[in-house]
């Protein structure tokens, strides 16, 4: 068997530059979706992606999935892109034709219509779903007298005012027995309102060639909608997410408001963890056990340890969160941090590239970047380190069980030695010795009575 995915078109009512396929919904592309789904049921050496518009863009945002891409060079219809196909395809025996903007589409889906396809002996197998309002869609017109075969499928721009009421409609998914497929699939003709080929005609030249047409019922109907119109993407995006949250649940995750939250189709989270309102867990996203996520934290890429807390209003990003780490409120990590076991990151600290070691504190309006910081270190608040001279970036390294005291100014290339003290304030150009104490500040200098004689300096010039 061979799986096709549609994924040629540009998707016009989306007013979009983008190939239809490549729009997001639930934290992958529409076409990333379908594939994933396709290999489960079958290795990636079996499946092609026929693409056609912003071919090239379409290839690279999923080359790593291994399929096989046929071009379509000039997209004038599903028909039409499995005749572009026809080589590829000669050698199988049966083909399942996929939509490459319907995401919701399920691996046991496929493997029913695949089973129900085998056992029919059929030609073509039509997926079908039965929906309150079929407004849009082709109408499944049956054979008289038959309970599976169906004689043809109707466009609703084509179908009469009887043939709209009917609600079982073609969802765009099919199962081909390739040998009759392509014996017939010159057949097809542009006499339609859209001058394309349409794969769904070949319902009715099969059925008239005496070749068994048949139509399953998809169990759930949500599974075949797919994407024509921002609306509809955010619906997507709504099932896929939902759905996300509902297995997490089910795995023994605490998510409150469920509806609230965004959490993507990779993201992997242990049980125990609880996850409040308004959180966002992006990307490839790791979360151990025993986490509590508080709300209006975004979390893109990152892996974070079990028993680690994220206070709110954090934005981390491409980082490591250690075990028993505590984060916020309103951290921000930028990519390539660490946070080692039991460390803290407080209320406006910010971080890029550090690795802050274990027990170590960073807690009020501090920024870190390209640091190594080590264990049980305490980074007094204000504390920054100047890491970039408008050319170039350097290191800090301060290392364990220092005390950097509030305001200080750590200047590098830098090393504070090991058990040192940083006086607060101080604005520090050199490497610090361990153990010792250092102050780079100005003396302060008091002026008793200054403001007393400046008033009367200038009331006096006032006076003249």
């Amino acid at each position: 068997m061979a799986v096709v995915i549609l994924a040629a078109g540009k998707g016009t009512r989306l007013k979009s530059k983008y190939p239809k396929v490549l729009h997001e919904a639930g934290g992958k592309t529409l076409l990333a979706h379908v594939i994933k789904t396709a290999l489960k049921i079958i290795p990636a050496k079996d499946v092609y992606a026929i693409i056609g518009y912003e071919a090239e863009r379409v290839r690279e945002a999923v080359s790593g999935s291994g399929i096989h891409f046929i071009l379509q060079k000039e997209q004038l219809g599903t028909g039409h892109a499995i005749m572009a196909a026809r080589e590829a395809l000669a050698r199988y025996d049966t083909v399942v034709v996929l939509s490459g903007d319907a995401p919701l589409i399920t691996a046991e889906t496929i493997t029913n219509l695949r089973d129900f396809h085998t056992a029919q002996k059929a030609a073509m197998t039509v997926l079908t779903a039965v929906l309150p309002d079929p407004w849009g869609y082709g109408r499944v017109l049956r054979k008289r007298g038959s309970k599976t075969e169906i004689a043809s499928i109707v466009e609703q721009k084509s179908a009469t005012p009887i043939q709209q009421k009917i609600r079982e409609i073609n969802s765009g998914f099919y199962a081909f027995a390739v040998k009759p497929l392509f014996s017939h699939i010159d057949e097809l003709t542009t006499r339609n309102a859209h001058h394309e080929f349409y794969l769904t005609d070949m319902a009715a030249i099969l059925s008239k060639a005496k070749q068994r047409v048949v139509a399953l019922e998809a169990a759930n109907p949500a599974e075949i909608l797919g994407v024509n119109t921002r609306a509809e993407l955010a619906e997507i995006d709504r099932h896929l997410r939902m759905d996300k949250c509902q297995q997490l649940m089910a795995d023994g995750v605490t998510i409150y408001l469920p509806e609230t939250c965004v959490i993507d189709a990779e993201v992997e989270v242990g049980a125990d963890t609880v996850i409040e309102p308004c959180v966002r867990l992006l990307g490839s996203t790791r979360v151990g056990s025993d986490v509590r996520i508080a709300s209006y934290s975004v979390i893109h890429s990152c892996d974070i340890g079990d028993g680690a807390l994220i206070q709110t209003g954090c934005v981390l990003e491409h980082s490591q969160i250690g075990v028993r780490a505590s984060m916020g409120p309103y951290s921000h990590l930028r990519p390539g941090c660490e946070i080692c076991e039991g460390a803290h990151v407080g209320n406006f600290v910010e971080m890029k590239k550090t690795r802050l070691g274990k027990g170590s504190k960073a807690n009020h309006l501090t920024y870190l970047g390209d640091a190594e910081v080590g264990e049980n270190v305490n980074v007094g608040a204000g504390t920054i380190t100047c890491n970039y001279d408008g050319a170039r970036k350097y290191k800090t390294v301060i290392e364990d069980g220092v005390f950097v005291g509030s305001d200080s100014i750590l200047v590098a290339p830098i090393r504070i030695g090991k058990g040192a003290y940083v006086a607060a304030a101080s604005c520090l150009t050199e490497d610090v010795p361990p153990g010792a104490l250092a102050i780079g500040r100005a003396r302060q200098t008091t002026k008793e009575d200054w403001v007393k004689q400046r008033k009367e300096a200038r009331a006096a010039k006032d006076g003249e």
